[in-house]
């Protein structure tokens, strides 16, 4: 895959039947729900922390972090692990999603700027829907979701 196809090339997800889009090259791994260990004192869209090979990876629900109602686990939630710009590494994070559906190739002449209405453009968490079908995906920047005082709490959780 050349850097064209992957700078157009996303990974699509769910949250509350919504369809929600990435840039695969900011994705690591997806893994299936592992146990998660609360941490006290943090903020609400932070579930905890899990075991990821030896290292402490934080885990953010991306329903409850979006203002959405949380929901149950069910056997198509997953845990995609992505990469935020921050210093000279990426501080890896989880995002909890109720499913992972497929990669799309969306070129950049499909994407629309986020409507100018609603919750989301206030927090600035859609950056783009994506044309994909007769279908939109709200495309999701990780280095624009995090306000910087966040991303300093999780790089302490890290």
């Amino acid at each position: 895959m050349n850097l064209q196809q992957q700078a157009d090339s996303y990974l699509t997800f769910t949250l509350d039947k919504e369809l929600f889009a990435i840039r695969v090259n900011k994705v690591l791994e997806i893994l299936e729900i592992k146990p998660i260990v609360k941490v006290p004192m943090s903020p609400a869209y932070m579930r905890g922390v899990i075991n990821l090979r030896g290292n402490i990876l934080p885990v953010i629900d991306a329903r409850i972090k979006f203002g959405m109602a949380d929901a149950p686990f069910t056997i198509n939630s997953c845990i995609i692990v992505v990469g935020i710009g921050f210093g000279k590494e990426p501080l890896l994070v989880g995002v909890l999603v109720d499913s992972v559906k497929e990669v799309l190739e969306i070129p950049e002449n499909a994407i629309q700027p986020a409507p100018a209405i609603g919750a989301f453009c206030n927090n600035d968490l859609i950056v783009g829907m994506g044309k994909t079908g007769n279908d939109f995906a709200m495309i999701v920047d990780p280095d624009k979701v995090f306000a910087a005082d966040e991303l300093i709490a999780l790089a302490a959780v890290n």
